[in-house]
């Protein structure tokens, strides 16, 4: 990792750059977050914050096509720039008088459309910049980048908000943004789609059109679409999870405890990162299996524990197998699929997995309303337990073999018509 860093320059800069984004990521999300829950009131505001800001998700199939053409290393710089200046206007509203939980709610889902750009940019450009061999390390260590600032981070920016306000942790965002936007300007990578005459707006939208239809139809053709039943029924838990964590945190304890609880999360992701290189060994669908079993498990267990220490470590726990499973499948996703079709593979899967984390938020916290918060914390480990039964339940996932033997034949990728795609 270190020669990664040290001694390939494009690879330090998009690395540093997503490390210091991802903090201007995590101290604008749970200063957002806990500003939605002051200003709204209730657990049904930060559910509909929590909506709002993931439907963007949803649509990220649409930015692959435009990933796989763009100049990345410009559209990255672009979007933290205007991200800051967004940021920005928070503060401005709050001096000037016009503060409003609907001027958040308006700005929080504009941020999150900007950044469904940087994941299948970062997936389409590592490996074009580093060798096949280090694909893993280098996922492990961009995982490393955004599951261990948030760790630092969201459990920092919860005590911040107690002691200098949401307020001025939007100002510092400001300031991470543009540090980031400077970093990625540093990145010097060939693009690999061939150069073109001038488009008449009606071709460039007939080739995005095909390129979209494309992206679909590879995932539906491959054993892809098969990864997607659990990770749906899973994020719908995530996303309930998120929107109702403010009130579960402010009922056992305040602003303090929910930064805690988020940075349990990345805490868990982390580790499981970090021993996605270990755990690769292992063949696929059977450690799939057992991780999110004892995942779910022991989120469902925290849930009960009147112990805040102990809850909050056995929660962490429980993020391992997403941490893990994120890195080692998406290691090897870039290994076998066609590089000019990383964007819309990843944007694709990233879209359909992701589309049921707004509807878990509006409806969590709508249900923590009905209920309580501590009910729907609960109730929420049983989408990480689905994602065992899935896989226990389907032969062709439960039989996947261990990465390092894991080729095109077995996700379905093989088929002529994928490969030549372009």
């Amino acid at each position: 990792m270190k020669e990664l860093l040290i001694k390939n320059r494009n690879f330090a800069s998009l690395f540093f750059g997503r490390l210091v984004t991802n903090m201007g990521d995590s101290i604008y999300y749970v200063a957002a977050m806990w500003l939605v829950y002051e200003l709204g009131g209730s657990a049904f505001y930060t559910g509909l914050a929590g909506f709002l800001t993931l439907i963007p998700g949803t649509l990220q199939f649409l930015v692959g096509p435009l990933v796989d053409r763009w100049q990345i290393q410009k559209m990255l710089v672009r979007t933290q720039i205007i991200q800051a200046i967004l940021v920005m206007l928070i503060p401005l509203a709050h001096f000037m008088g016009y503060l409003t939980v609907s001027f958040i709610l308006i700005i929080m889902p504009i941020i999150s459309a900007l950044n469904q750009f940087t994941y299948p940019g970062q997936a389409a450009i590592l490996p074009r910049i580093v060798k096949k061999d280090q694909l893993v390390k280098s996922n492990s260590l961009f995982s490393f980048a955004f599951q261990g600032v948030d760790l630092a981070f969201n459990a920092l920016a919860g005590i911040l908000i107690t002691l200098v306000g949401a307020i001025t942790l939007y100002m510092v965002d400001v300031v991470t943004f543009i540090a980031a936007a400077i970093l990625f300007s540093f990145l010097k990578v060939k693009s690999e789609t061939k150069s073109k005459e001038k488009q008449t707006v009606g071709v460039a939208l007939a080739e995005y059109k095909k390129d979209l239809i494309e992206g679909f139809t590879i995932v539906f053709k491959s054993h892809l679409a098969k990864f997607l039943l659990g990770s749906i029924v899973a994020n719908f838990a995530i996303g309930s999870i998120y929107a109702i964590l403010p009130a579960f945190a402010d009922h056992r304890g305040g602003s303090e405890l929910y930064g805690l609880y988020l940075a349990a999360i990345s805490g868990g992701a982390l580790i499981g990162a970090l021993g996605a290189s270990w755990l690769e060994r292992y063949p696929l669908g059977k450690l799939t299996i057992v991780l999110f079993f004892l995942g779910g498990t022991t989120w469902m267990i925290s849930g009960f524990i009147p112990m805040n220490s102990l809850s909050i470590l056995l929660f962490g726990l429980s993020w391992i197998p997403i941490g893990a499973t994120n890195v080692i499948i998406g290691a090897a996703l870039q290994s076998i699929v066609p590089q000019h079709l990383l964007g819309r593979i990843f944007s694709v899967t990233s879209s359909l997995g992701a589309m049921a984390m707004p509807f878990g938020s509006l409806i969590g916290g709508y249900l923590a309303g009905i209920f309580t918060s501590t009910s729907v914390y609960i109730g929420s480990a049983g989408g990480i337990l689905f994602i065992s039964l899935v896989w226990i339940l389907n032969k062709t996932l439960r039989s996947l073999p261990h990465t390092s033997k894991l080729n095109p034949e077995e996700v379905g990728l093989a088929d002529e018509s994928v490969t030549t795609l372009s």
